[in-house]
């Protein structure tokens, strides 16, 4: 919650601050009265690149300050953890009413640093002082009495802690701690732990990257980056384009045909809601775990899609330019050719960049059946060992490799369907 009331406002200032600077440009050069933007023309609609590279970078501050990153200077850094030493007072009340006082002494530490208790002395008394070593980000139970003259077997209990009643399952804060007592009388003492993620959970930006360039030099499970990045979009690519030439075809004759429509359209809008993942044990039965299990899955993926996008195209043709182009004297493949064709390759295009998405989404699950390479394999495999660098890493790189392949389905549409969003 935190994070993102950040990440809104971090949002809020750098849309203020981009569109004050634009403001400032147009009146000094007076190019906006240049342009007009049509509402529902999407050709007006442009990203604003500044804001691109702001997003990126405040998602990465975000990452460095809750990750306490070396890259970021400490001001920029999310509260951490407590780490270091401190105490707190326990009253012990005996079988016969008298209490005695004693200090706890605990040591939290980071980990893979010192976690020996420290040496107290236990001084006089019922209650003895003690200490205790608990791991950053973790709790720890104590048992205060284990050194005491008398303990729980003899009626001895806890009642207060610095000074504050406690009874079995109430909690008391101290130091840099909250104190819980268990319904047995122990103490579990938990460290505060900031706002810092553990990177158990969530790693530092320059550990991820020191790790991919340890997988790119060394490899990971007999196989290097690239081989797995390499198999991963293999398989995607593949699935993809056997999805397209099946999924097109049947969208365009769904679009075109009353029977086509009647005939495959329960199929379509079946399969279309039931998730790839839903099929793996039917692929597996059918096809068995080699590539072509991984590819027909990646196919079922895309199919549905592309179908649907290719028939929504058909059916969005304006009637008028059909017209036209019979009182042209066109004939119904040069209408086809000419007029269809044209004017639903946007909305193929639409449907092919999801497709795509779907299908990078769908790799990972499909490179659980039994992959020995990829990049799905990788994440899973890491993940079974809490490697969670290795599992960000792959995340990065397959989310970097989609974007990418986004980014050349645009350009490809710009320069193949250049009248998109034009009329």
């Amino acid at each position: 919650m935190i994070i993102l009331l950040i990440y809104i406002a971090l949002f809020v200032g750098a849309f203020v601050a981009v569109s004050a600077i634009g403001h400032a440009r147009a009146k000094a050069h007076d190019f906006t009265s240049l342009k007009t933007v049509t509402f529902g023309d999407e050709s007006a609609v442009r990203p604003n690149r500044a804001a691109s590279v702001i997003s990126i970078l405040v998602l990465f501050l975000l990452w460095g300050a809750f990750t306490g990153s070396k890259w970021l200077p400490e001001f920029l850094h999310a509260p951490g953890p407590f780490i270091g030493a401190t105490e707190f007072n326990y009253t012990l009340r005996t079988a016969d009413g008298s209490t005695d006082d004693a200090t706890v002494t605990v040591n939290v530490y980071a980990a893979g640093a010192d976690e020996t208790a420290p040496e107290v002395d236990p001084g006089d008394g019922i209650a003895k002082n003690d200490s205790a070593a608990i791991r950053a980000w973790r709790s720890g139970l104590i048992r205060v009495d284990r050194n005491d003259e008398l303990g729980r077997e003899d009626g001895a209990e806890i009642v207060a802690i610095n000074g504050e009643p406690i009874a079995p399952g109430g909690e008391v804060f101290v130091s840099n701690a909250r104190l819980g007592m268990s319904t047995k009388g122990t103490l579990n003492f938990v460290p505060d732990k900031g706002w810092q993620m553990e990177p158990i959970w969530l790693p530092a930006p320059e550990t991820v990257l020191k790790r991919t360039f340890e997988i790119a030099s060394d490899g990971y499970q007999n196989f290097t980056l690239a081989e797995h990045l390499f198999w991963s979009l293999f398989r995607v690519i593949v699935g993809f384009l056997c999805g397209a030439i099946v999924g097109i075809p049947l969208g365009y004759a769904m679009g075109l045909s009353n029977w086509f429509r009647g005939w495959f359209d329960p199929i379509v809008e079946f399969m279309r809601p039931v998730p790839p993942l839903a099929l793996i044990p039917l692929v597996i039965i059918w096809a068995g775990i080699g590539e072509v299990g991984k590819i027909i899955l990646l196919f079922l993926a895309a199919l549905w899609i592309m179908a649907i996008a290719a028939r929504a195209g058909v059916s969005g043709v304006r009637i008028s330019k059909v017209h036209a182009a019979y009182s042209l004297g066109a004939s119904k493949w040069q209408i086809l050719r000419h007029v269809i064709i044209p004017n639903s390759l946007p909305e193929i295009f639409t449907g092919a960049r999801v497709a795509m998405g779907v299908c990078w989404g769908t790799v990972v699950a499909a490179e659980l059946v039994a992959a020995e390479k990829g990049a799905g394999m990788m994440i899973m495999v890491a993940s079974r060992f809490q490697l969670t660098d290795i599992v960000i890493m792959g995340i990065i790189l397959i989310g970097v490799i989609g974007y990418g392949i986004d980014i050349l389905m645009r350009i490809a549409e710009g320069y193949l369907v250049p009248w998109k969003g034009k009329g």
